[in-house]
């Protein structure tokens, strides 16, 4: 019994200092974290997209195309589940509805890494025996992936309250 009072004691203390206290995370210092966490997700993303790009222009065969591909939306999934792991380790903003914001904040990225990672296994998952056959298929996955990615999507500068949009705006690391 004593011991279970003691587990409950320090799960409690323990989501306290992950949620940043009972009061949450300074609008700046949680903005900065998030931008932190986001902006190298946003360059990785970009660059995973521009290679994708030039090796199906590059790739001489379905197989060899599906490989890159998969590797390249893995890429793209670890990346995105490494960001959403940043965001959701700065905590909770001190402001109206924080926990709703952070959770906005923490889904989107969930939403993109699953979009990357069906668009992965799809992909993975594809014959390549008639190229004709892979390559619509692989376009269907890929504008699967684009809606999806595009139903994630969240900007920092229209989420929240006033406060934690200036928090965006003031903060270099959101620039």
């Amino acid at each position: 019994m004593r011991a279970a009072r003691l587990l409950a004691a320090v799960a409690l203390l323990l989501g306290a200092a992950a949620c940043g206290g009972p009061d949450g995370v300074e609008p700046k210092t949680w903005a900065k974290q998030v931008c932190t966490a986001l902006t190298p997700w946003r360059a990785e993303i970009a660059d995973l997209t521009s290679k994708a790009q030039q090796q199906l222009q590059a790739a001489k065969t379905p197989a060899q195309t599906k490989t890159n591909i998969v590797d390249l939306l893995a890429g793209a999934e670890a990346s995105s589940e490494k960001a959403r792991t940043g965001v959701s380790g700065a905590g909770v903003p001190a402001v109206d509805d924080g926990p709703k914001v952070a959770e906005q904040f923490t889904a989107s990225l969930t939403k993109a890494r699953d979009a990357y990672g069906n668009a992965k296994r799809t992909v993975s998952g594809l014959p390549t025996e008639s190229a004709k056959t892979f390559y619509g298929e692989v376009s269907k996955a890929f504008s699967t992936l684009k809606d999806e990615y595009e139903r994630s999507a969240i900007d920092p500068s229209h989420v929240g309250p006033a406060d934690l949009q200036k928090a965006f705006d003031e903060v270099p690391e959101c620039r």
